[in-house]
């Protein structure tokens, strides 16, 4: 990843950061004075998250869209899941690194407003695993020659998919932000919308990633990968898994409330009017 003969500053990786940088500080708080009424009342700490969480749909559009169509038609990669050619995925993979390393800089250093130890140990998590796909540097470089090309593109890019679910939890930030009602239409058709989408794109799949897994288990590409590739593949997805388990309980308990408060507000309404 890194070039002994060039500055680590000169490395492509930090490309995506430098360019979220500023869409943070310069692109975002310029639209968002121009494009939302509301923005301007609020406090310096609520700008801080609203600038983050803008970023963070946009990232998750531009790789959650891409990661879809890699798996749709990247025959390579789909073909061979642990050693196929890795090239476009590494391309979303850097921009997905560029942004965990900003957000880990945002969030540490506003630990006050943005602090979540569930969002620093998935960040961590997933770099831990990304790394191995994009490293590219000779073979002679390194004591295991599985190291000499990004691997296991597939499930790498296939984790990616999980960020469709990104906009709408940012929405559901941003309404409750500006003030809106919980029981306003546009709210709870959002919160439907999260609930709906993190379910399907980080819980449902989770069957359908292990057996991919399980299949891939034992085979020659596999025992190529080397123990240290094979535990961050593993414990990266179980990790990250397990936060997914959380968020989507956290998520589905909070939209229960919120219709069940729906519901008997508009049962009061309706006994008022008789």
């Amino acid at each position: 990843m890194w070039s002994g003969s060039r500055s680590s500053w000169q490395n492509p990786n930090w490309a995506p950061v430098s360019r979220l940088l500023v869409l943070f500080h310069v692109i975002t708080p310029r639209l968002s004075a121009l494009l939302s009424w509301g923005y301007s009342s609020l406090s310096l700490a609520q700008k801080t998250e609203w600038h983050s969480r803008c970023v963070s749909t946009i990232h998750a559009l531009v790789v959650g869209g891409l990661a879809l169509y890699i798996l749709w038609f990247d025959d390579n990669v789909n073909r061979d899941r642990i050693w196929g050619d890795p090239r476009l995925v590494k391309v979303n993979i850097a921009i997905a690194s560029g942004y965990l390393i900003n957000d880990l800089v945002l969030l540490l250093w506003h630990w006050k407003t943005l602090g979540d130890r569930y969002f620093i140990s998935h960040h961590l998590a997933a770099l831990y695993a990304y790394q191995y796909v994009l490293v590219s540097q000779e073979a002679s470089s390194f004591p295991h020659r599985s190291l000499a090309r990004g691997l296991l593109p597939y499930f790498a890019n296939f984790r990616l998919i999980a960020e469709l679910s990104t906009p709408f939890v940012n929405q559901r930030w941003f309404f409750e932000v500006l003030g809106f009602p919980r029981s306003t239409r546009l709210v709870l058709l959002n919160g439907m919308a999260m609930s709906v989408s993190f379910f399907l794109v980080r819980i449902a799949v989770i069957p359908s990633y292990y057996q991919q897994v399980a299949s891939s288990f034992g085979t020659a590409a596999f025992h190529r990968l080397g123990l240290g590739p094979q535990c961050a593949w593993i414990i990266s997805s179980v990790a990250l898994d397990i936060l997914n388990t959380i968020w989507m309980y956290k998520i589905a308990r909070g939209c229960w409330k919120i219709l069940s408060t729906s519901h008997k507000h508009r049962k009061t309404e309706l006994s008022k009017s008789f």
